[in-house]
C-alpha cells in the first residue's frame, strides 16, 4: 500500500490496530510503527470487529478511510488508483473480493476458498443491483463523515453481519453507493473447523439484528426460516436439521464438501436461534 500512496490525491495516513492477537503476532507487526505515515497500536483485549473499526475510524485525520482487512491483498499496483478516480461518484465505494483460481493445496483450506468463489467474488455490476444488500467493508472506500454518523453496531462483538446493519441504515438514508471491479485477494483461508465457528457465529449476529433491529431480512438465509414459520414448518424442520447437523458437520470437514450442506447447517443454527 505504501507504494501506492502517491496515486492518492491528497494526504495518507495508514492506521493499524492489533486486535490483542498473540504475541508472536504484536512482534512481528511492531516494526510497521517505524514505516513513514504508519500508525500501529496494540489493543489490551479484543474489542471485535465492530468496534476496532469504529475506533480506527475515530482516530483517522482525514476526509476518505479506506477499509481493508488484514488478511487482504492488494491485485496490482493500480488498487488505489482506481478508488481515486472513482472517488466522486459516490459516497460509499465497495471494491469486493476476488481469489486464488487454483484451489489452496491444504485440504483444510477448500471449503473456505470454495465458498470465496461461489458466493463472495462477484462482479460489480451483479452487487450493483442490490448495492446495499452487497455490501461489504472488508474492502471499502467511505467518506468519514458518512462512516461516523452511521458508526457500525458494537454490539455485535463475534465474527459477522455488522456491514449487514450499515447496509440498512444507509439504505433508508439515501446515502449512495457506488460497486467497483477493484477487488482484494483474500488470503487468509481459515481452516473449515476455525470457518464454520465464524460462520455460526455469523448466523447468531443475523438473529440478533434481525430480533432486535428488524434488519436482514435481504439475506436468503433468513428469508427461508422466516418462510418456515409462516407456513408452520419451522418446528419439523428444526427436529429435522438437528438430527442431520453431526452428518451435514462431518461432510464439510471432508475433503469434498458441499455448499448446500453448508446452507443446511446455517439454516439448523438460525431456526435454533429463532425458536
Amino acid at each position: 500500500m505504501l507504494a501506492q500512496v502517491p496515486d492518492w490525491p491528497g494526504a495518507v495516513e495508514i492506521r493499524l490496530l492489533d486486535d490483542f492477537s498473540t504475541d508472536a503476532y504484536r512482534q512481528s507487526n511492531r516494526p510497521l510503527n517505524d514505516l513513514p505515515g504508519v500508525h500501529y497500536r496494540e489493543l489490551p483485549r479484543n474489542v471485535g470487529r465492530a468496534k476496532i473499526r469504529n475506533q480506527l475510524a475515530a482516530a483517522a485525520q482525514h476526509g476518505w478511510l479506506l477499509l481493508l482487512d488484514n488478511d487482504s491483498l492488494l491485485p496490482d499496483p493500480n488498487f488505489l488508483a482506481r478508488y481515486a478516480a472513482a472517488r466522486h461518484q459516490a459516497a460509499v465505494l465497495i471494491g469486493g473480493t476476488c481469489y486464488e483460481a487454483a484451489p489452496p493445496a491444504e485440504a483444510a483450506l477448500y471449503l473456505r476458498w470454495l465458498y470465496g468463489q461461489a458466493r463472495e467474488a462477484r462482479p460489480a455490476a451483479i452487487r450493483q443491483v442490490a448495492p446495499y444488500g452487497q455490501l461489504t467493508i472488508n474492502n471499502a472506500l467511505i467518506r468519514a463523515d458518512i462512516f461516523r454518523r452511521f458508526p457500525l453496531d458494537e454490539r455485535l462483538t463475534g465474527y459477522g453481519h455488522e456491514d449487514t446493519k450499515l447496509g440498512e441504515e444507509l439504505a433508508a438514508a439515501q446515502v449512495s453507493v457506488l460497486h467497483l471491479d477493484n477487488p482484494v485477494i483474500h488470503a487468509g483461508l481459515e481452516p473449515a473447523a476455525i470457518f464454520l465457528q465464524k460462520s455460526e457465529q455469523a448466523v447468531r449476529n443475523l438473529a440478533r439484528v434481525y430480533r432486535e433491529d428488524g434488519l436482514g431480512t435481504d439475506s436468503r438465509l433468513l428469508q427461508t426460516a422466516l418462510w418456515l414459520h409462516r407456513l408452520g414448518l419451522a418446528p419439523a424442520a428444526r427436529v429435522a436439521l438437528r438430527a442431520a447437523a453431526p452428518a451435514l458437520r462431518r461432510q464439510l470437514l471432508s475433503a469434498t464438501p458441499g455448499l448446500r450442506h453448508f446452507d443446511l447447517l446455517k439454516l439448523h443454527w438460525l431456526l435454533q436461534q429463532l425458536a
